[in-house]
């Protein structure tokens, strides 16, 4: 039993890493799919653009702590532990400001609905889960008894406000100017993709 829960860890972890790499591009095929066949509605358009814009919130208040580091393709890695602003209250709250953007998005183009939202939730919530299984082996190998606690204190995804622990509490600056530059690229692509979907729906219409 114990060998297929390694074997199956094993794969999960492979599988996140061949997802960490390519993480940038692989959403590519969905935004061109809500593009394409996108039929917004004002509706659809108000609630997906409030649902995106609280991921990218939620990724430039990350970033303004986690700095540039998140930016990198060459493989799972971390000079340091953020265990302080939206990291006490979700472990990996990047990635839940993706699902949201892209939940957003889709929702926004109101492309194939409900289908293409459901399958893209899905997709992502499942690409994002094997990513963090991958960085939580590399974090715990690094960072050893202070994750733990972390690990203990904090949720993956549903938000919760137990707080962390004094003890591994980390000390970086807030940097939103910083953060802002590095989220630079995802802000521009969220603004493009909303611009094209609004320009759409009067086009369409």
């Amino acid at each position: 039993m114990e060998d297929r829960i390694r074997e199956k860890d094993s794969a999960v972890i492979r599988l996140g890493n061949l997802f960490f790499k390519y993480r940038s591009y692989i959403p590519v095929p969905f935004l061109i799919v809500s593009l394409v066949f996108m039929r917004p509605t004002p509706a659809s358009m108000t609630a997906g653009f409030l649902i995106a814009l609280c991921g990218e919130i939620i990724r430039i208040w990350s970033v303004s702590y986690a700095g540039s580091e998140t930016r990198t393709t060459s493989g799972v890695g971390g000079t340091y532990l953020v265990t302080q602003g939206p990291y006490g209250i979700v472990r990996n709250p990047l990635y839940v400001g993706n699902i949201l953007i892209y939940t957003g998005i889709g929702i926004m183009s109101n492309a194939l609905s409900p289908w293409l939202q459901a399958a893209g939730f899905i997709f992502f919530t499942f690409q994002y889960y094997c990513i963090i299984r991958t960085e939580e082996n590399f974090l715990a190998s690094k960072f050893g008894e202070t994750y733990r606690k972390f690990f203990e204190s904090v949720n993956r995804f549903m938000p919760g406000f137990r707080g962390v622990p004094k003890e591994i509490l980390s000390d970086l600056n807030f940097s939103l100017s910083k953060g802002l530059i590095s989220e630079k690229r995802s802000i521009q692509a969220f603004a493009i993709s909303s611009l094209l979907i609004i320009a759409g729906y009067f086009l369409l219409g």
